[in-house]
C-alpha cells in the first residue's frame, strides 16, 4: 500500500555530514506519522526521530539530539534526515517507515511500512 524508497547513504569521515532521504508512494494519506530507525550489526533496530500524529512535533532519540534533523516535504511526498556531526558510533543501516497506527512513536512494531534500508558508515 505504502512504498518507501531511501537513498543518501555513503562513506564519511567523523564530524562531516549526509542528507537521507525517503520517497514515500502507494496509499501515503493512510499514514499517521514518519520516522527514522536504524540498526548496527549485531544489534537490534533503534528508533532515531519521528514525527507525532500531528506532524509538528518531533521526537528525537537522545543520541543524536543536536545534530540530527528530520524534516518533510508534502508536496514531494518524501522525508529527509540531516545528520551532522557524524560519529564512528553512528555507522547504520538507516530505515525510514510509515505508522499506521496509533501509539508511542517511539515503538518500531506500530510502523507497517519500511524502506529497504541505506548504509551509512562512518570512519574514524
Amino acid at each position: 500500500q505504502v512504498q518507501l524508497v531511501e537513498s543518501g547513504g555513503g562513506l564519511v569521515q567523523a564530524g562531516n555530514s549526509l542528507r537521507l532521504s525517503c520517497a514515500a508512494s502507494g496509499r501515503t494519506f493512510s499514514t499517521i506519522s514518519m520516522g527514522w530507525f536504524r540498526q548496527a550489526p549485531g544489534k537490534e533496530r533503534e528508533f532515531v526521530v519521528a514525527f507525532d500524529r500531528s506532524g509538528v512535533n518531533i521526537y528525537y532519540a537522545d543520541s543524536v539530539k543536536g545534530r540530527f534533523t528530520i524534516s518533510r516535504d508534502n508536496a514531494k511526498n518524501t522525508v529527509s534526515l540531516q545528520m551532522n556531526s557524524l560519529k564512528p558510533e553512528d555507522t547504520a543501516v538507516y530505515y525510514c517507515a510509515a505508522r499506521t497506527r496509533r501509539g508511542s512513536v517511539y515503538s518500531s512494531e506500530l510502523y507497517d511500512f519500511w524502506g529497504q534500508g541505506t548504509q551509512v558508515t562512518v570512519s574514524s
